[in-house]
């Protein structure tokens, strides 16, 4: 492709050389430039591509496309642009024939939901008939095909490239979790979705974004991208968000007067049930995940099927069998040893509060819980997290999460620091403290193991290893009997 295609809409400076060139690939990464590619040199918050442009060109690149001014004598073409980032979304999306505009595109973004939501509505889309792409945190998938992940939105390069494989294997929808670090690093800047959903916002990420107002603000960029957006208004900054939009918009709440309500809602440890309201209209649903905060990803999910016309005999029934790995996930124990043991990703404050109040309403016996926090990640959560985890349980074992390059130790400590309680053990080795709730656990008891959820895997400071909490549970079992 032609350069002055890739950098078509796109406001720039030619410094030196003919755009008119050939350009085999686009690469932001300098180690993966080859002969004929263009290098994007972008300024990141650890590395700054504008010191690798050298290494570029010596690995092949015919241009560079920067932000800085750079040093003159480079035999190649240079382009200078006010913010590269922004131009990386653009010129991908050109480079790919602008893919996603070929589907219909659904983003989610919130501090915790996105997964089940997206996983909610990728269910019901297919049980309608259509073909759907997902993109999030478990995986991202195109139809049936599952394709490895190294964080819920990829950077816009790879966002693109993956667009375009799955208009090539003609998906009608791409149902998104679009994070914050990525509306802030403007991953999908440029892109425009039908609809996106706000589920809440509570404290996470403050370690990239300091403060919760950043946090908030990088989220309302989702709003500006979309046609329709539909918000929870019981959620304190989902109702300023909805306040601040000025597109269509819809609402969704349980405590508050909304476009749509649920009531009437009964918990079981399988599920729930709830009666919809919209419009004139009254339903009656049932879920096969538990929770009050299940309901509000729900409602959401609800909403935005109806904007596109899904009948809602077809909503029901997707949303009975729907399952999300490691959500409020339930593992399966043949052993009938009297009590269960639940796997959810909840790792933050809200998220460990939600599974854990959501399980006390089914617990007969004694509820137990299992977690810790990542290392390299916002410090201030973590006494948060020991109190709301103390509190809420009979019984806590305080363990090591992704420890990555910290001390776990060190982390523990944080957690311990809001705790006070005297209902907990530490226990850092993460398997030995699953295998001591296990043996703590008697009939009617509830184990709750939080933070990891669908991660089959455990980042350490030296290296990553296989840690998958089913095959842990499963041994442990074993070797119980």
């Amino acid at each position: 492709m032609k350069l002055r295609k890739i950098m078509e809409n796109i406001n720039f400076n030619l410094i030196k050389g003919d755009i008119d060139i050939d350009i085999k690939k686009i690469q932001y990464d300098s180690r993966k430039v080859k002969k004929g590619d263009v290098f994007f040199a972008i300024e990141g918050y650890n590395l700054d591509g504008h010191k690798y442009i050298q290494s570029a060109i010596n690995n092949g690149a015919v241009a560079v496309v920067c932000q800085k001014d750079i040093e003159d004598g480079l035999d190649i073409v240079v382009i200078k642009v006010e913010d590269a980032r922004r131009t990386l979304a653009i010129s991908a999306a050109n480079f790919y024939e602008n893919p996603s505009r070929s589907m219909k595109m659904i983003g989610i973004t919130g501090t915790n939901g996105k997964t089940t939501s997206a996983f909610m509505i990728k269910a019901i889309l297919e049980q309608s008939g259509y073909k759907v792409g997902l993109i999030g945190t478990i995986a991202n998938f195109i139809g049936k095909k599952k394709i490895h992940t190294e964080r819920t939105t990829p950077e816009s390069l790879e966002l693109h490239e993956l667009f375009k494989e799955m208009v090539d294997s003609n998906v009608d929808y791409c149902v998104m979790e679009v994070s914050s670090h990525s509306l802030s690093l403007d991953r999908v800047y440029g892109i425009e979705f039908c609809e996106s959903i706000f589920t809440n916002l509570t404290q996470d990420h403050l370690d990239f974004h300091k403060t919760f107002e950043n946090y908030f603000n990088a989220k309302l960029k989702l709003f500006k991208l979309s046609k329709t957006s539909v918000i929870n208004i019981d959620d304190e900054y989902g109702a300023k968000a909805y306040n601040s939009i000025k597109n269509s918009k819809l609402s969704f709440a349980l405590n508050h007067t909304a476009d749509i309500m649920a009531s009437n809602i009964k918990m079981h440890s399988r599920g729930s049930k709830f009666t919809l309201k919209y419009k004139e209209s009254s339903f009656d649903i049932e879920l096969n995940i538990p929770g009050n905060y299940n309901v509000y990803n729900a409602l959401g999910c609800i909403t935005v099927c109806l904007i596109q016309g899904i009948e809602i005999t077809v909503i029901k029934k997707a949303l009975q069998k729907v399952q999300v790995p490691g959500r409020c996930e339930l593992v399966e124990n043949n052993h009938n040893l009297g009590f269960e043991i639940i796997l959810d990703y909840a790792h933050t404050p809200d998220g460990l509060e939600n599974i854990l109040e959501t399980v006390r309403e089914f617990t007969k016996g004694k509820l137990i819980s299992v977690y810790g926090c990542g290392g390299d990640r916002d410090k201030t959560k973590r006494p948060i997290m020991g109190k709301i985890g103390t509190n809420l349980s009979d019984f806590s074992f305080i363990t090591s999460d992704n420890p990555r390059t910290e001390d776990p130790l060190e982390i523990i400590k944080d957690v311990v620091l809001g705790i006070e309680k005297n209902n907990f053990e530490i226990i850092e080795n993460r398997r030995e403290a699953i295998k001591r709730a296990i043996e703590s656990a008697t009939t009617g008891d509830i184990i709750v193991i939080a933070g990891k959820g669908h991660e089959d895997y455990q980042i350490l400071k030296d290296k990553t290893i296989h840690f998958d909490e089913r095959e842990v549970i499963s041994e442990i079992l074993k070797e119980k009997l």
